[in-house]
């Protein structure tokens, strides 16, 4: 504490020191006493010896009195319970500074009684009640260390001097006596006040302990309860009374176990036979020790969990938790592993465990997987939120048309299985997917749009097709696939063909794979013809893979496998760089088309490609045409758009090939920014026996140029179709057969260099 404070408690807590500097102005009856008897006294000795100056020691003895009643008026008018360490020291000196002044006076009047009277009378009083005044002051006020010394030392010192001044043995013997009784006193006082306050503060500990024990029992977030050894509620928390929704303001403790529990069974509406079978568990639970928890349910809507620990000094206590979130939150987490967050079908893990128990039974059943056939088309036009919302009414409308025994699930995207336990022939499974396949086909509305999407279902039948999970899911997945290479909208049933086909088509991705990385893939080009000069003003490059064994290898019977692979963007990648490579070294007069696959603008960076290619070679970007298909223009996106936008600001052309065989509009080639149109062959088909068909290749051809677009014809084979074309106004450039194959780049330059093509002597 520090100076003024007591010294065997430098660690005292600040309330009790408090506590005890305040002690020291409580008894007010002893000071008045005191210094009542020091007055009265000092007037005897003086009026006894005749002294007038021993009677005039009551004057400063009196005043002494009075200022330090006052001083206890302005301690109770000054502190209160917000008082500080600092401030209660303050008030132990003021007391210190009146007591002591109080000895001085008095012991300074022994001294005069023993220096100026002679009467032993005179000298038993004013020793008697000097030595009374200090003992009985020390005794009291044992609590301050330093009020103890300084009054033992102002009232013995002149007390001792005023003995000495006595050259006689009593007295000397007195004043001898007095030191080590002094000394005793103090060690005593010293002795009451470390067992005060170790007393004290030990109490203070105890309660301190006894407050934050409470404040954390009624504060813990379990109700908690003790029981005695006669099964009597001794302790419990405020958690406890409303976990149970029992009656605070009743009195609960002393109540027995079992009735505490009746009642709170009642309170919270538990059941009859529930609250039988608990009774029962909890006699048994309460009689050993590392039993599990007993949960009760109470209404359906709280969930509680009693957790029993017995004390070794007999009874037991009671933990309750409500358990009613952890619950629910095991049970969501229970849902979302096993259910589709998005339609709340089982998953593929739920709906494989499902699979199993069907199979343990050992009944026939068809698996159906389920793949819409436009889903993607509305992801991206729509957005994601709008293709969920579909795949929320597909989930719906499998459920409507299913029944109840039927297992449906969403193994992820727009994949759905059903499991169907067969009870006749398979056809029962063609009726099903014949049922799925027509309602998934009408129109859905989702968000005011409108639109038909339709499905394809692959069949797979157990125990024909197999018995395991994962086998039947294969097989029903090669079905599939049989069913949307047959045009979609259809189911296929699984047969042992279809499986040879997909090991074929897998051989074949592995060998594009091989060829890529051993470079047997080469680039053809096949000029392009102006029709005005006869000189060839661009080449398209094509692939074309030189398979060791199978020789050279049509583009048709590995594109589509390198597009569904993504293969196509490190294939369209490398016939792009070796297209700019080679036309540096034709005349600057001939331009280089390069196809590119909707799957290259999906997948990969166009624009990083084209401008990797024209650096590496050196091709100035005009010279470079880029062609794609009508179906990069369905999708209608904005990347796509600002793709080609890019593409034509780096100087590089666009051309649309085999404009005619898809589902684009002429809107198209006012929408997208185009160079050129390249006119499908199939607009050649009857056009030299066919006026309407002559009229039609016309208009296209009309509409394109006025467009600002050149264009080409594709698949002139026969003089009549080029005599045709060079009638018709808006055809700049034709390409076919006619004029040249597609032909090795080895050979290109040279066909470049024979000049131009003789249309009199082609026809």
């Amino acid at each position: 504490m520090g100076i003024g404070s007591p010294e065997n408690a430098p660690n005292l807590p600040a309330e009790v020191y408090i506590s005890s500097v305040s002690a020291l102005y409580r008894d007010r009856r002893s000071l008045f006493s005191g210094t009542a008897s020091a007055i009265a006294a000092s007037l005897v000795t003086g009026w006894i010896s005749g002294i007038i100056w021993l009677a005039l020691c009551a004057f400063p003895l009196a005043l002494t009195g009075v200022l330090r009643w006052m001083d206890m008026n302005a301690y109770e008018r000054n502190a209160g319970s917000s008082q500080t360490v600092e401030q209660a020291r303050g008030w132990e000196r003021r007391y210190i500074v009146g007591s002591s002044t109080f000895a001085v006076l008095l012991s300074l009047w022994c001294f005069l009684a023993f220096a100026l009277s002679s009467d032993p009378a005179v000298h038993l009083v004013s020793f008697a009640v000097c030595l009374a005044y200090m003992i009985g002051i020390t005794g009291r006020n044992y609590s301050s260390d330093q009020l103890v010394i300084f009054t033992t030392a102002c009232a013995a010192i002149p007390m001792i001097m005023g003995l000495l001044l006595h050259l006689e043995a009593a007295y000397l013997f007195l004043a001898l006596v007095l030191v080590p009784f002094f000394l005793s006193v103090r060690t005593i006082a010293t002795r009451l006040r470390f067992t005060l306050f170790d007393a004290v503060v030990a109490s203070h500990d105890l309660r301190a302990l006894a407050t934050h024990f409470d404040t954390a029992v009624n504060n813990m977030p379990h109700g908690l309860c003790m029981f005695d050894g006669d099964q009597k509620l001794v302790v419990f928390n405020d958690r406890f009374m409303s976990l149970l929704n029992l009656d605070a303001s009743a009195t609960w403790k002393g109540q027995d176990v079992r009735s505490l529990l009746g009642t709170a069974l009642a309170a919270n509406q538990v059941p009859l036979e529930a609250s039988d079978a608990i009774f029962s568990a909890f006699r048994k639970w309460t009689g050993a020790a590392g039993t599990a928890p007993l949960v009760i349910d109470a209404a359906g809507h709280r969930i509680l969990q009693l957790t029993f620990q017995p004390i070794k000094a007999g009874g037991f206590v009671l933990l309750i938790e409500d358990i009613t979130e952890k619950r629910r939150a095991e049970e969501r987490i229970e849902h979302l592993a096993r259910y589709d967050a998005l339609t709340g079908l089982p998953n593929r893990s739920h709906f494989q465990e499902q699979f199993e128990t069907v199979m343990a039974r050992g009944r026939p059943c068809a698996l159906l997987f389920i793949d819409l056939d436009q889903f993607k088309v509305v992801n991206d036009t729509l957005g994601h939120p709008c293709g969920d919302a579909l795949l929320c009414q597909v989930a719906d409308r499998l459920r409507k048309v299913m029944k109840p025994s039927d297992v449906i699930a969403r193994l992820g995207g727009d994949e759905f299985v059903v499991l169907r336990e067969l009870k006749g022939p398979a056809d029962e499974a063609s009726l099903v997917a014949q049922r799925i396949v027509r309602t998934l086909s009408e129109v859905f509305t989702v968000e005011s749009h409108q639109f038909v999407i339709g499905a394809s279902i692959g069949i797979a039948l157990a125990p024909r097709d197999g018995t395991s999970f994962e086998q039947m899911l294969k097989c029903a997945d090669l079905a599939l696939y049989s069913a949307k290479s047959d045009g979609r909208g259809v189911w296929r049933f699984f047969e042992p063909e279809m499986d040879a086909r997909v090991q074929a088509r897998r051989a074949l991705e592995i060998d594009i794979r091989n060829a890529l990385d051993d470079g047997n893939f080469e680039v053809f080009f096949q000029p392009i013809v102006n029709l005005r000069t006869g000189k060839s003003s661009v080449c398209e490059a094509l692939a074309r893979w030189r398979h060791p064994k199978r020789g050279l290898i049509s583009p048709d019977a590995f594109i589509p496998v390198a597009e569904e692979t993504n293969l196509i963007i490190e294939l369209g990648d490398f016939i792009l760089h070796e297209a700019c490579r080679q036309c540096v070294t034709w005349p600057g007069n001939v331009h280089v088309a390069v196809n590119i696959s909707p799957v290259q603008f999906r997948r990969g960076d166009v624009i990083t490609s084209v401008v990797s290619a024209l650096d590496r070679s050196g091709l100035p970007a005009h010279r470079l045409e880029i062609e794609i298909t009508e179906s990069l223009l369905l999708e209608n996106t904005a990347a796509i758009r600002t793709t080609l936008e890019n593409l034509r600001s780096l100087g590089v052309r666009v051309s649309l090939d085999d404009f005619g065989t898809g589902y684009a509009s002429l809107s198209y080639l006012h929408h997208f920014p185009l160079d050129k149109v390249k006119i499908d062959r199939s607009f050649l088909q009857d056009v030299e026996v066919s006026s309407r068909s002559r009229r039609l290749l016309a208009g296209v051809a009309s509409l394109s140029s006025e467009l600002g677009m050149s264009v080409v014809v594709e698949g002139v084979e026969t003089p009549r179709q080029l005599a045709l074309l060079k009638e018709l106004p808006g055809v700049d450039e034709v390409q076919g057969f006619l004029f040249s194959p597609p032909i090795p780049a080895c050979e290109i330059s040279s066909f470049l260099a024979a000049g131009s093509f003789d249309f009199e002597k082609v026809a």
